[in-house]
């Protein structure tokens, strides 16, 4: 069946992601992705430069690392793609990967998550971050132990496929905390319930 994507490009700012390595998801995770310091400033700017025609007392907001990030979203929203100049997450709704409040994944969640590991093994990355998020619905805890063992599933097949001992992979669940849509409506929670595999890229 074929699949149409719809391009979105946004220009935002983000950080530099930086990975750690894990056989299973961490049961206490302490450290929230996308929130790890950020790569300093590539070019020191003098604040005392007159070129610089600041306001009188005004001075120079703490330099920032921009990055352009290119989304790309199949019209279901089934899948969604983030490519930026330091990473490449894939992004996939939990309807698509398991059944209801399960965390057993279907054959077709086998062959997507085999094409991710095919753009993983491309890109020649060695340490990948699989994440799993719910919606806001039931209890927290149990959002907690759903998102990680769907993370746990998704990392069992991307490790078989890449079948390579050099890599290695985070693996966490979140539950309903980082919701990327709001959980008001059930459109926004299907956004949410989601699983993310994020690895750096490279110039392949």
């Amino acid at each position: 069946m074929t699949r149409t994507r719809l391009p979105l490009v946004l220009a935002v700012a983000t950080v530099l992601l930086a990975t750690g390595t894990v056989a299973h998801a961490e049961d206490d995770p302490s450290v929230p992705p996308g929130t790890e310091a950020s790569a300093s400033a590539p070019v020191d700017v003098d604040p005392n430069d007159p070129d610089l025609k600041l306001p009188e007392g005004a001075t120079l907001a703490q330099a920032k690392v921009l990055d352009i990030k290119t989304v790309v979203e199949e019209q279901s929203g089934d899948e969604r793609r983030e490519d930026t100049n330091a990473d490449v997450t894939f992004a996939l709704q939990a309807e698509v990967l398991f059944a209801k409040d399960s965390a057993r994944l279907s054959g077709e969640a086998k062959s997507r998550i085999a094409t991710i590991a095919q753009e993983i093994k491309t890109q020649g990355a060695s340490t990948i971050r699989v994440f799993g998020f719910t919606d806001n619905l039931g209890s927290s805890a149990h959002g907690d132990i759903l998102s990680k063992d769907r993370a746990n599933a998704v990392h069992e097949i991307l490790d078989s496929e890449i079948n390579d001992p050099s890599v290695t992979f985070e693996v966490r669940g979140y539950g309903e905390q980082y919701p990327i849509s709001s959980n008001a409506t059930e459109a926004g929670r299907k956004k949410n319930r989601r699983v993310e595999v994020t690895f750096p890229r490279t110039d392949n």
